[in-house]
């Protein structure tokens, strides 16, 4: 492959060429520390459970051995059974631990010699045993103690000496196998060291080549291509941009030379554009200066308009009244009718008045926010409302949150929710009430729910209308501004408010305000009920 091909390589195709050929090398030192460490495993296997423990056990072989001829000894003298105990638990030792080092060996030239050696040394025990140890225990049991000491004494110690001399060797050729096996160990640990060394020279050297290639294709190229485009940001639209970096670089300022000459192309038109949308944000902020003074005029006209009719209205309706109280009776029923009529007209027109100016007042005259608690406010509502609710009435609410707003507002917005839950009960069916509250993001959504004949749900955007009626006047009192203040309340306080359609009996109002900035929010307390 030539310079020149190797120069049209991408980036991406160059980096991928060097990881690849670093992994390689990589996998390959990787295979041989693999063997290495697997060879190392096993020579210390070797040394741990294999050389130390067949040490040992050559070790507890030669006691055992010595506890046999102490034994016999012991026997000798006393001619006691008792004082046989060493030799017959030196016999169930030397068992064991010629099987444990039978057991450890393995396949090798060194195993072969151990376990020639440990042959060896079954067989001069055996000839001990015949030899010296079992006719002395013989003679101790037939003839006494006496024949068993001069036995004894008229004896060698050649044959037990044997025994102890083919266990030393046996010891010294399992010592030759662990340290053969320590040696190989070091050995494949220094080679896992120099393979670890290699490794990392190879990471080092990959790191600086793949960062002298970064350099050279990315890092000045896009050093270059920045110092472009930012004299291109500062205004200068016709500086032609380019780059002799990476091919994706020099793709990248092409796109990116093509992108100047579009914005170069539509600055114009993007002038126009704003120009025009600042006219119509100047027309939109007339338009809401507007409507806000029209707003604050409506205001000011529906609170001037119902103060000053209270004046001439008292004097119809106290007229009216004085007419009905003297000439009732007096004229024809007729015009009793007529008096009543006009009597009950001055006093809904001044109920329907007084709505008005307390509507109007709602956010007008304020007493600033301060923290509320609303189940203080739910107390003073049922106390407000006892005499209307009586005593078949049960109204209940869960332990609900402090929030900020004005505690004369949010009195008025529950004893509207809950007196018309009061008002539109079901007949012969006691009243049942109840508000419950859940945090939701960071509002609250607070939920007032009666068992009341409720509403249907053609008239769920009529409800919240002023002076809107859904019933005769002659079959439920009132003037229908009820839930219009109770909303307007709500959205005073920064909330909404709706009705819950999906309910089967009953109505359910549903509507929100703010969380309580640094209170923290207060887990489900057990339900207060009251009736």
């Amino acid at each position: 492959m030539s310079w020149t091909q190797l120069g049209t390589w991408t980036l991406r195709r160059r980096v991928l060429a060097l990881c690849v050929l670093v992994g390689v090398v990589l996998s390959l030192l990787g295979v041989v520390a693999a063997v290495t460490a697997a060879d190392s495993n096993s020579r210390v296997d070797d040394v741990i459970n294999r050389a130390s423990p067949m040490r040992a056990a050559g070790e507890r072989l030669s006691t055992a051995l010595v506890d046999q001829e102490t034994g016999i000894r012991g026997f000798a003298i006393s001619g006691e059974e008792a004082n046989l105990k060493p030799y017959t638990e030196g016999l169930t030792s030397e068992k064991e631990q010629i099987a444990t080092i039978d057991r450890l060996l393995a396949d090798g030239e060194q195993d072969d010699r151990i376990r020639a050696d440990l042959a060896e040394v079954e067989r001069r025990v055996q000839a001990w045993h015949a030899e010296v140890a079992d006719p002395t225990v013989e003679v101790i049991r037939t003839q006494g103690a006496e024949a068993g000491q001069a036995r004894i004494k008229a004896g060698t110690t050649t044959a037990f000496d044997a025994v102890r001399s083919s266990i030393d060797v046996m010891q010294q050729d399992i010592g030759v196998l662990r340290a053969e096996s320590a040696t190989a160990a070091r050995d494949a640990s220094s080679q896992m060291v120099a393979i670890q060394i290699a490794a990392a020279g190879i990471i080092i050297v990959a790191g600086v080549v793949l960062m002298l290639l970064l350099d050279r294709l990315v890092g000045r190229p896009v050093t270059e291509l920045a110092d472009q485009v930012r004299e291109v940001a500062q205004g200068d639209y016709d500086r032609h941009i380019e780059s002799h970096g990476a091919p994706e670089l020099r793709s990248l300022a092409h796109d990116v030379d093509g992108m100047r000459r579009q914005i170069a192309a539509e600055l114009t038109e993007v002038r126009e554009a704003r120009q025009q949308i600042e006219w119509v944000n100047d027309q939109l902020k007339q338009q809401a200066d507007e409507l806000t003074r029209s707003n604050r005029d409506l205001e000011q006209f529906a609170y001037v308009a119902s103060h000053d009719l209270q004046e001439p209205l008292r004097k119809v309706a106290s007229f009216c009244q004085l007419l009905q109280r003297r000439y009732a009776g007096q004229l024809d029923d007729r015009a009793d009718q007529y008096i009543a009529f006009a009597v009950d007209g001055a006093q809904r027109m001044q109920r329907l008045i007084n709505d008005l100016l307390a509507f109007s007042r709602i956010g007008r005259l304020t007493s600033g926010f301060t923290d509320v608690d609303l189940n203080k406010v739910l107390g003073e509502v049922k106390s407000q409302l006892e005499p209307r609710a009586g005593d078949n009435a049960e109204i209940t609410w869960d332990a609900l949150p402090t929030v900020e707003g004005e505690e004369p507002l949010l009195t008025t917005l529950f004893v509207n929710l809950i007196g018309n839950s009061l008002k539109f009960s079901r007949p012969d069916v006691p009243p049942v009430i109840k508000v419950t509250g859940a945090l939701d993001g960071e509002e609250w959504r607070i939920n007032v729910r009666d068992n009341g004949i409720g509403i249907e749900a053609e008239f769920a955007d009529k409800v919240f209308v002023i002076f809107q009626r859904l019933h005769a006047r002659d079959a439920y009192e009132g003037t229908g501004i009820g839930l219009a203040i109770v909303k307007k309340i709500v959205e005073y306080h920064g909330g909404r408010i709706w009705l819950d359609l999906d309910v089967t009996e009953g109505t359910s109002i549903w509507f929100t305000l703010p969380v309580l900035a640094g209170v923290p929010v207060q887990e489900k307390a057990k339900e207060v009920t009251t009736s």
